[in-house]
C-alpha cells in the first residue's frame, strides 16, 4: 500500500525519526511537504469559521495542518491507488507495521476510512470485529476518536475530504474522526484494533523528542486570552452527566456497540494507558 507522509521542510529531525520508523518496519513512503504556518503570513487572513462551543478561531497551525492533509487527499483523489495511508512524522509505528500494509485484501469493502492510531481516550466501537491478520482486527468506530497521525482513505473518499472542507471550520482529526459533525455523516470508518501507530508523545516516555506543534499554538491562543473559560460544574451537573454517560453506554450496549481505549500493539506487547502519560497533551 502507498503511504504518505507529512513532514515539514524545516523539520528534518522529524524526518530522520519517521525515516528509521518505516526502515524498522520494512516499508518505503513518499514524503509530502507539509504547509509551514510560520511561512505563510496569509493563514492569519484567510475566512475560517470560528469553533461552534469555544467561539474561538482555529490557529494558523491548525489551519496549515489541515491544508497538508488536503495536499494529501487531492494526490489521492486524482490517483489510481483504492486505498493510501497517510502518516504524520512524529508517530511511532509498530512493528507488524509492513506485514499489515503490504497486502489491502483485510479492509472491508464498505470502508472510508480506518484509523490505524489511539489517542489512548475512550471512544466507541462496534462489537462485531473483521479478521485483519497477523493478530489484528477492525471494527467499526462510532465514537469520537481523534488524531491524524495514522489513517487509510479511499480514493472515493479522499474527494468527499476535499469537498467537505473547502471551508475551514474544523481541525482535521475532527473532521476526521468526530461523527458529531456535519462533515462526517455518511462516512463509514473502521478502527484498527490493536493500533498500528501512536504519537511520540503520548507513549509515557520520561522525553518527548517530538511534542506537538499545535498544541504550542494552542497555548499561545490561550495566553492572547481568546478562549473562554468554562465554569466550573456543580455537583448537580456531575451527578446528570454521570447518569447520562451510563445511560450511554447502556444503549451502546444494545446497538452492539462498547465503550474502549483502542491499545497500541509495539514491542510485542499492547500498551493501553502509558503511565506517565499527561492527557493535557492531547491535540
Amino acid at each position: 500500500m502507498k503511504c504518505l507522509v507529512i513532514n515539514l521542510d524545516r523539520s528534518t529531525d522529524r524526518l530522520a525519526h519517521v525515516t528509521a520508523e518505516f526502515e524498522r518496519a520494512g516499508m518505503t513512503f513518499e514524503r509530502v511537504a507539509a504547509v509551514d504556518a510560520l511561512a505563510r503570513p496569509d493563514l492569519a487572513s484567510m475566512p475560517v469559521r470560528k469553533r461552534p462551543v469555544s467561539g474561538t478561531r482555529l490557529t494558523d497551525g491548525e489551519i496549515a495542518c489541515l491544508l497538508s492533509h488536503r495536499t494529501c487527499w487531492s494526490a489521492i483523489a486524482a490517483g489510481d491507488d483504492a486505498y493510501v495511508a497517510i502518516f504524520e512524522d512524529d508517530v511511532v509505528l509498530s512493528e507488524k507495521t509492513g506485514q499489515l500494509l503490504g497486502d489491502r485484501r483485510w479492509i472491508p469493502a464498505d470502508t472510508d476510512i480506518v484509523k490505524l492510531e489511539t489517542f489512548f481516550h475512550r471512544t466507541v466501537v462496534g462489537l462485531n470485529q473483521v479478521s485483519a491478520g497477523h493478530g489484528f482486527s477492525a471494527s467499526r468506530l462510532y465514537g469520537v476518536h481523534l488524531g491524524s497521525a495514522g489513517y487509510i482513505v479511499s480514493r472515493k473518499a479522499a474527494g468527499a475530504l476535499l469537498e467537505a472542507t473547502q471551508e475551514i471550520r474544523f481541525p482535521v482529526d475532527h473532521v476526521l474522526f468526530n461523527p458529531e459533525l456535519e462533515t462526517s455523516p455518511g462516512k463509514i470508518v473502521y478502527q484498527l484494533w490493536p493500533a498500528l501507530c501512536a504519537q511520540e508523545q503520548f507513549l509515557g516516555r520520561e522525553r518527548v523528542r517530538f511534542p506537538s506543534l499545535l498544541k504550542q499554538n494552542r497555548q499561545e491562543q490561550h495566553a492572547l486570552g481568546e478562549v473562554r473559560q468554562k465554569p466550573r460544574a456543580s455537583v448537580y451537573d456531575k451527578v446528570r452527566r454521570e447518569i447520562r454517560r451510563l445511560s450511554l453506554q447502556i444503549a451502546d450496549l444494545c446497538r452492539l456497540r462498547q465503550w474502549v481505549i483502542v491499545p497500541f500493539a509495539h514491542g510485542g506487547k499492547r500498551i493501553r494507558r502509558p503511565h506517565t502519560q499527561r492527557r493535557e497533551n492531547a491535540l
